[in-house]
Formats: C-alpha cells, sequence, structure tokens
C-alpha cells in the first residue's frame, strides 16, 4: 500500500511501490513463514468473506490458496495498481481491487474477516487510525482482523539483528520497505479491538502475528471523535 508518513518520520514517496512492483516477488521467500502464520492464527473457512488489506503482489492470497480450506470469497486490495498487475490468477469468487485501505469502497458489516500483512508498521499515525478503523466498520460484529508486523525480540540471538534491521529501516525506508518494528497491541485496542492471541515468527522476516475480534457495545473510534451518530458512515452497496 503506499504510504506517506512511516513511524520512522521519514517519507516513502507515493510512486515507490509502482517503482518496486517488477522486483518486488523477490523477497516474499522472506514474507511466506510468517504469512502462513497469519492465516493459521486467522483459520478462515470455505465460509469466510475475506478482505485482504495491502495485497500487493498477493502475497497472503497465495498462501491462502493452497491451504486445505479456503474462503469462497476474497477481496484482496491495494493503493498500487501496478503491484496488483503481478498478483497471479485467481479462483473464482476471489478478485483484486485497486483501493485505499482508508477508505475502503465496502458497505459495512461486509466481512467476516480482514488482514493486514506487512501494513500497519508502514504508517503514520493518523493513516493507522483511519485503517484500522475501516477495518472495524467492514467487519462484522464479532469479526476478526489478523495483521502482521515486523518486530524485535524481546531478547536471544536475534535481537540485535531485529534492532539493525529497525534502524536501517528508518535511516532508509526506500531501501528497506519501512520494516520498522511496531506492536499493533495498542492500536488495535484504540480502534475497538479485542486482542485474542499473538505469535511470533523468526523465520525469514522476525515479525509478530496479532489475532484480533471486533467488540461490539463500543461506539465507532472514528464516530465518537467526529461527534457523529453511529452508522452515519455507513457506505452504499
Amino acid at each position: 500500500m503506499t504510504t506517506t508518513e512511516p513511524p520512522s518520520g521519514r517519507s516513502i514517496p507515493p510512486d515507490y511501490w509502482d517503482r518496486v512492483s517488477n522486483r518486488y516477488d523477490r523477497q516474499l521467500w522472506l514474507e511466506s513463514r510468517s504469512v502462513r502464520c497469519l492465516l493459521e492464527l486467522a483459520s478462515p473457512t470455505a465460509g469466510t468473506r475475506m478482505l485482504d488489506l495491502a495485497t500487493g503482489t498477493g502475497a497472503v492470497l497465495r498462501a491462502l490458496v493452497v491451504r486445505s480450506s479456503r474462503p469462497h470469497h476474497v477481496v484482496g486490495v491495494d493503493r498500487s495498481q501496478a503491484m496488483l498487475g503481478h498478483v497471479p490468477p485467481l479462483p473464482d469468487g476471489w478478485t483484486t481491487m485497486c483501493a485505499d485501505a482508508r477508505d475502503l469502497p465496502f458497505a459495512d458489516a461486509s466481512f467476516d474477516l480482514v488482514t493486514a500483512s506487512y501494513l500497519l508498521h508502514l504508517l503514520g499515525d493518523a493513516d493507522r487510525v483511519a485503517v484500522l478503523e475501516e477495518a472495524r466498520r467492514v467487519l462484522r460484529p464479532h469479526g476478526l482482523i489478523a495483521v502482521l508486523t515486523p518486530a524485535i525480540p524481546p531478547g536471544g540471538p536475534l535481537r540485535p539483528l531485529a534492532r539493525a534491521l529497525d534502524q536501517l529501516a528508518a535511516r532508509a525506508p526506500e531501501w528497506f520497505g519501512g520494516l520498522r518494528a511496531l506492536d499493533p497491541a495498542q492500536p488495535l485496542s484504540a480502534a475497538g479491538f479485542e486482542l485474542l492471541a499473538t505469535r511470533h515468527t523468526a523465520r525469514g522476516y522476525i515479525a509478530t502475528c496479532t489475532l484480533a475480534r471486533r467488540a461490539t457495545g463500543a461506539p465507532d473510534p472514528g464516530d465518537a471523535a467526529a461527534g457523529t451518530p453511529a452508522g452515519a458512515r455507513r457506505r452504499a452497496d
């Protein structure tokens, strides 16, 4: 997904993902284990209506298609049409769409599961809030969100390597794709999600997979902040 303000405070140019689209797949092997971990945690089934944010060249969709149980209805969205152009052929009922995760073109409560693989850490605070509010809006009551973010282990031999990568990403986001470490727990909770489970993986990129559920009974964070009644931001089908 195109972003304008990574946590480092240094900007990734808007056309960055278009420019790297032809070579992005060279590093998918570094994402593959953590993406599989994300899907194992989310455990989508045939009846799951699933939305994948920042699909890119389809890392999540590629891992999903080979699972023994996979959803019949999947939508992948990304702001970069060039990245989407590298998504391989998809099963019937699956589709991709060029769209902004901060303003999704879907009605309220359209999906059972939203995934966001290597997205949230790329965003500045305001954009991260907007993306999570939109994810909550399009999820059905008790719907799930599964997010994958780079991590720095609290200890162990991989901690120095993860810290070094985090520092390099802060200094040169264009070269390292903005791979800043991010604990998504606080942003998810603030956006109205209930944390359910967390898993860590150190094969390929060192990352954290987090599963959360759309909390019910709480006002929509965006509506509360804007002083608007719940449901006023509802999209049309």
